[in-house]
């Protein structure tokens, strides 16, 4: 069956609002943890984890960092407006040049409580320290993107970069099941501790269980922790309310995987390729996908390809070339050299649902997700029917779900 002909009445199950996790534990890794190998599944704790990886795995973690991107404004009668940041679209799409913009910029935007807005812009003003003094920061409804908001920010001192701006207005953007808001414990624990490259707006949640002192575990079992980015959308909070997943829109994210990982991924032997969360395969998978499109596309054209994967072409188009996966990151590093660049910056839609075939990930790090969530169908494509046997077993024997929830190991079926 094709992927599009998904029900997505098939991939659900009962989550009462109690096994929901609203806040997290007091320690990362005193999660709980589920493994599961060859249709078992056990029970252990997260710090545990270490014990499970085969000496020389390369494990993936994605390194994107969540920038404070719900921001609050008041109208002139005093309702309240949210604006929750999607995407860069003006002056830069990249977000690693976005987010460091000064003076103003235009974003795609969720926006609660828009009927309200009816100014030609909205305004809010902030005491910084003593050297910044006050920041006055301006919106405006530009238009619509489908469902979404074309807002416009302008800010002053224009010296600041739109990163701290939000660091300064913004808050925390907790998904929309946490039924709280966000607080002073937030900023720091929805945030994973090698966090680094600004973008999301939702944590990597995968990657929120791991500490330092499991990283030093690693290194002692000759483990090898890589990182790349993926900077993860609100999309993923959106449950797929279509019947079938022919009528499912994947939203666009953009990832960053620079040239040495991909140098890495080529040198392994039988070494495991391990990723931590949903994103990180994601992003491992695409890669493969787009050193296909290259080996395809004729030299004249090689240099101009949009680094780019649509979100059925691995159904449709890609994997009927049967492509090594040798020649596929050889291909990705022809590209770099032509391009002269130390790393591969895109955008994927990719949606891994049953029927797709995997390339590089063997063993996958998440969490519990969402029914009817392309996020529980990648977990059906990894591990088969099996995800039924899976969310049981957690349901049955108390495990915390979703973001601030307990964590799992799954080796692909």
């Amino acid at each position: 069956m094709h992927p599009k002909d998904l029900s997505i009445r098939d991939f659900s199950y009962v989550l009462p609002q109690d096994r929901i996790a609203q806040q997290p534990l007091a320690e990362r890794d005193e999660s709980k943890l589920l493994v599961y190998h060859a249709g078992k599944v056990k029970e252990d704790i997260f710090s545990n984890i270490i014990s499970y990886l085969p000496e020389g795995a390369m494990i993936f973690f994605n390194d994107t960092k969540v920038i404070h991107a719900r921001i609050l404004f008041k109208n002139e009668q005093g309702a309240e407006i949210e604006i929750l940041l999607l995407e860069p679209v003006s002056p830069f799409r990249d977000m690693q040049l976005a987010i460091f913009q000064h003076s103003e910029c235009e974003w795609r935007c969720l926006v609660g409580n828009v009927k309200k807005w009816r100014e030609d812009f909205l305004s809010r003003k902030i005491k910084m320290g003593d050297e910044e003094g006050i920041l006055q920061v301006k919106v405006k409804l530009k238009g619509k993107i489908e469902n979404d908001f074309l807002v416009h920010f302008s800010w002053k001192p224009e010296s600041l970069s739109f990163s701290k701006v939000l660091e300064a207005t913004g808050f925390v953007p907790l998904p929309p099941y946490i039924k709280r808001k966000a607080d002073a414990e937030d900023a720091e624990r929805y945030q994973t501790v090698y966090a680094f490259q600004d973008g999301s707006v939702a944590a990597p949640t995968a990657g929120l269980h791991f500490t330092e002192k499991l990283f030093h575990g690693m290194n002692e079992k000759d483990l090898h922790p890589l990182f790349i980015t993926l900077h993860v959308s609100a999309g993923t909070f959106m449950p797929v309310k279509s019947e079938l997943m022919s009528d499912h829109a994947m939203h666009a994210e953009q990832f960053v995987i620079r040239k040495e990982m991909i140098v890495r991924l080529l040198s392994r032997k039988d070494q495991a390729v391990i990723a931590v969360g949903s994103t990180c395969c994601r992003t491992l998978e695409s890669l493969y996908w787009l050193g296909t499109k290259l080996l395809k596309t004729p030299d004249k054209d090689f240099i101009d390809l949009p680094v780019f994967v649509d979100q059925w072409e691995p159904y449709e188009t890609l994997d009927s070339y049967h492509v090594s996966i040798l020649d596929s990151l050889n291909a990705v590093l022809k590209f770099l050299s032509k391009k002269k660049s130390s790393q591969l910056i895109g955008e994927t839609k990719l949606i891994i649902a049953p029927g797709y075939n995997f390339k590089i990930v063997d063993g996958l790090i998440t969490n519990f997700h969402l029914p009817k969530s392309t996020l529980l169908l990648l977990i059906a494509a990894f591990i088969g029917d099996d995800w039924k046997k899976v969310y049981a077993y957690a349901m049955d024997h108390s495990f915390r779900f979703l973001s601030y929830g307990d964590g799992s190991l799954l080796w692909r079926k």
